[in-house]
């Protein structure tokens, strides 16, 4: 993975050297630098670095280099011991003790010199095998890939001259006729070396296999897993924007990287696409392959049938998808040009890119396939001794614990019931004893929480109320107890249906007998058509009486997605989360007009658990992100709950590359009219702080140019607010200076409001005149306050109305904070319960302040309307780069000078 010759080089405080695209910046220097260093020294690392300082590209290089390095090392190290076996240097033996896991501290005091000499030369030999084996392997894989990369650009250079194929063509003509007239060899030096290698680029002699012995064993190729780094970020977006940045540093095109996603992103069957939700591809996608598996043995029926459900995935082919696997190790690959190459080779990109894991130097994966340990499991990673960088990762911890915690509806529980029943009765003599006896307790499991519920799981949930409404929160064991099933062993329940895979066989016996679709009415069936229809009404989950006609096609699409979908998935993932330590864990009861709309949650109070386990397997993890603060939450909620010493954890954290004078943050205590700016919950609803906030933004639109971006703290509270400007005439006195723009609430829509907004500011400053930009209203913690870009003109000010404080009257955040109080220490003389919801508040402000600046040359302004920012405590969680030049103005017109300097000074 040599990098050497490609772009510029920086030297780090360690005297290494980085390779890079362009002269780095001082703190690109310094984050490479304590990158590197943290990695060598196997730290649990938390990276800051702001959006706009190349924070990728100090990963990829730093990253990279580290493991160049180590690699070289290694091979330097191997070499040296080989070499002292071949010459029998007496020095042999302190070496060979030095390498990790040597096994020389076996105490052979009292034995006699020759058992001790023979004990030391058998350990040494071992070692010096193992060398070699490790050392041959290496040199076979490494020969492998380097033919991988040689045919593939065989076979691109092939693409790129398909216009020049028929010329070749006549000239392989032309050199076949004078070759028969005995002037061969004058002819084919007309043919210059990129021709030559066109027309052998298919063939391979049988000399060409042989190169080096044992080369042809793919096995022990796929089976072993070198070093590497594993990235993983939040959206796939970001993944593809990593890898396009890979792309373009030094180490692009020597990296073997491969990039693994969901079968939504990666699926190249458009059959299966077609379905739309991930569960319903995942379930078709199993179904399809056991259809592959059992198809040699449905052939040899003769004059059988195949059914319409039975057929096969055309991609799901394994040579194919070993060909594919080399592809895209020869070259780096995003997930766009993955499933591009999977539809050219016919082969599957989501189980071809699994196969290129174990060779791989750098894996690119998203949060959840690597948080989550079964997924993690399933995919084939092996996080032992390797390295973890987690970037995005300002929501890690609530990531963490989204992904462990698991909720199921009334209508999931007696669906499932209703499913899981019929297949009982109809497969009740074929199955085994021990089978049936699993089968029944899940059954009755699923009659026990619809009971706790308030419900029967023989009637229909959506018209059975509730006895009583309400939101009751239980420990793991209460529940347990209260629900009458603490005596089934939930281990193996799980195991049991990780195994029969019963889930899916539910979803296959409802699709093939007496489905809906299948219009199954015969008098022998007559029952299981009543349930099927009684099933049809679960899963509409409307209330609607059973055999009500559904008027719209796109609600009809939607019925027989869910009818395809197996609900039983969903109650698994909620029994496995029961297996939870009691103290780690809350079951929260919502008793919700009807059985089918009330529900069960287990809520996970203790993410640590599940991240130690990442921890103790790896080589090194680095938390990084740009908005890391406030960094307490990291350090108090994950590592010391998961038991990392606090000498390995490590924090690094840069300023930005923007000069002071192209940022102006201000905080904000009154408005115009003298009104103390304090939007909590009791005052925000009043006429005359909506009218302030709304003078506040007219004199910003006077001076502001181009676009400012406007953050509330709820949808719902924008709305408001823009309803009562329309009411009152703000909103025509805000539209004769900027456009204005609200943020959708679909995420669909999302993308063509930015480019409106865009289109409109780019216009006015063409165009000039009175319309000077665009105001865009936008939300905390919605789609536009993370991963969109609002850079040069698109975002000259950013304005943050209030604080965003999470509901504490929501019951998992009441049940967290109790956690919180209960298990941690105080800081600062504050309980940890008020530092959460202080950090959860700040953490959504830092993400949604950042959005503007964007690159070195940016500047914007940055207002903040709330007197509570200005108090130390809150202050302090603001980034450092954005704490250091922050303002706090009493009154608007100090303010509104700042900002009209600043903006005239730009």
């Amino acid at each position: 993975m040599a990098a050497a010759g490609a772009g510029v080089e920086a030297r780090p405080a360690g005297g290494g050297r980085f390779p890079f695209p362009y002269t780095p910046y001082l703190i690109q220097e310094r984050f490479m630098a304590a990158l590197y260093s943290a990695l060598e020294a196997g730290c649990v690392g938390i990276f800051e670095s702001p959006t706009g300082t190349g924070k990728s590209l100090s990963l990829i290089c730093g990253a990279l280099s580290w493991l160049r390095d180590f690699e070289e090392r290694k091979r330097q190290e191997e070499a040296r011991l080989l070499a002292l076996e071949d010459s029998g240097q007496e020095g042999k033996k302190q070496l060979t003790s030095a390498e990790p896991g040597h096994p020389d501290s076996r105490d052979t005091a009292g034995e006699p010199d020759w058992v001790t000499a023979f004990v030391q030369k058998k350990e040494e030999r071992d070692v010096v095998n193992r060398l070699k084996e490790e050392q041959l392997k290496r040199k076979r894989r490494e020969a492998h890939l380097e033919q991988l990369r040689h045919k593939a650009q065989l076979k691109y250079g092939v693409k790129r001259k398909r216009a020049e194929e028929d010329e070749t063509r006549r000239l392989l003509q032309l050199s076949r006729e004078v070759l028969s007239e005995g002037a061969g060899v004058d002819v084919l030096e007309k043919l210059d070396h990129n021709e030559e290698e066109l027309i052998l680029a298919d063939y391979e002699s049988d000399e060409d296999k042989k190169v080096i012995p044992g080369l042809e064993d793919d096995d022990d190729l796929e089976e072993e897993h070198v070093t590497k780094i594993y990235y993983c970020s939040r959206t796939h977006s970001q993944l593809s924007q990593f890898v396009h940045e890979v792309q373009k540093s030094p180490f692009g095109k020597d990296t073997r990287l491969v990039s693994l996603a969901s079968r939504q992103n990666l699926c190249v069957n458009e059959e299966v696409r077609r379905l739309g939700a991930l569960q319903v591809i995942n379930d078709r996608c199993m179904e399809m392959q056991k259809n592959k598996h059992e198809r040699k043995s449905d052939e040899e029926k003769a004059g059988q049938k195949r059914r319409a459900g039975r057929a096969t995935c055309p991609f799901y082919s394994y040579e194919q998808m070993q060909f594919l696997r080399d592809e895209v190790l020869a070259e780096v690959k995003d997930i766009e040009q993955l499933v591009a190459l999977g539809r050219e080779t016919k082969a599957c990109p989501y189980y071809g890119s699994r196969f290129a894991i174990p060779a791989a130097q750098l894996v690119v994966l998203p949060y959840q396939m690597l948080l989550h340990e079964p997924t993690r499991s399933a995919a084939g990673i092996k996080l032992k001794d390797q390295v973890v960088i987690i970037d995005e990762a300002h929501n890690l911890i609530d990531t963490i614990t989204c992904i462990h915690s698991a909720e199921v509806s009334g209508s999931q529980l007696c669906c499932a019931h209703s499913q899981l029943s019929q297949y009982v009765e109809r497969y009740r003599k074929r199955l085994k004893a021990k089978n049936l006896m699993y089968i029944k307790q899940i059954l009755y499991m699923l009659e026990q929480f619809v009971a706790v519920l308030g419900g029967n799981v023989n009637q229909n949930p959506n018209c059975q109320a509730v006895p009583q409404a309400g939101t009751v929160l239980k420990s793991i064991n209460d529940f347990l107890f209260q629900s009458q099933i603490d005596n089934i062993n939930l281990f193996k329940v799980q195991r049991y249906c990780q195994k029969s895979l019963i889930s899916r066989k539910l979803f296959g016996f409802v699709e093939r007998y007496g489905g809906p679709a299948t219009g199954v009415k015969t008098n022998k069936n007559q029952n299981l058509a009543g349930l099927q229809s009684f099933l049809l009404t679960l899963q509409q989950g409307s209330g609607k009486e059973a055999g009500t006609p559904q008027s719209h096609p796109p609600v009809e699409a939607e019925m027989e997605q869910l009818r395809a979908a197996s609900p039983l998935m969903q109650i698994e993932g909620f029994l496995s989360a029961l297996t939870n330590a009691n103290q780690d864990g809350r079951v929260i009861l919502s008793r919700q007009g009807t059985v089918g709309q009330s529900s069960l949650k287990f809520l996970l109070l203790n993410p640590a658990v599940h991240f130690a386990k990442v921890v103790e397997e790896c080589r090194a993890v680095i938390i990084a992100g740009g908005t890391m603060q406030p960094v307490a939450d990291f350090r108090e909620q994950l590592l010391s709950c998961a038991g990392v010493d606090p000498a390995r954890v490590v924090e690094f954290s840069c300023g930005h590359v923007i000069p002071p004078e192209n940022i102006l943050p201000i905080i904000l205590c009154s408005g115009p009219s003298n009104q103390q700016l304090e939007f909590t919950y009791q005052t925000r609803d009043r006429p005359q702080m909506m009218e302030e906030t709304g003078r506040i933004l007219c004199n910003l639109c006077n001076v502001v140019p181009g676009g400012v971006v406007c953050f509330f703290p709820s949808y719902d509270y924008q709305k408001q607010v823009y309803a009562h400007w329309e009411k009152t005439g703000l909103l025509t006195r805000l539209a004769a200076k900027k456009k204005v723009f609200q943020e959708p609430k679909k995420a669909s829509q999302v993308e063509q409001v930015l480019v409106e907004y865009a289109k409109c500011i780019k216009r006015c400053s063409q165009a000039g005149g009175q319309m000077t930009g665009a105001l865009l209203l936008s939300v905390v913690g919605g789609k536009m306050s993370e991963g969109i870009n609002f850079s040069d003109e698109l975002g000259r000010c950013v304005v943050m109305v209030g604080m965003p404080y999470p509901n504490i009257k929501s019951p998992e955040l009441q049940e967290k904070m109790a956690w919180l109080d209960k298990t941690m220490p105080r800081a600062a003389g504050q309980a940890p319960s008020r530092v959460l919801i202080e950090n959860l508040c700040m953490k959504a402000v830092n993400q949604s302040i950042g959005r503007a600046i964007r690159h070195q040359k940016d500047f914007a302004s940055i207002l903040l309307l709330d007197h509570r920012y200005g108090s130390s405590a809150i202050l302090s969680k603001l980034p450092q780069w954005i704490r250091e030049r922050t303002q706090v103005k009493a009154t608007f017109g100090a303010a509104f000078a700042e900002l009209r300097k600043f903006h005239r000074g730009k």
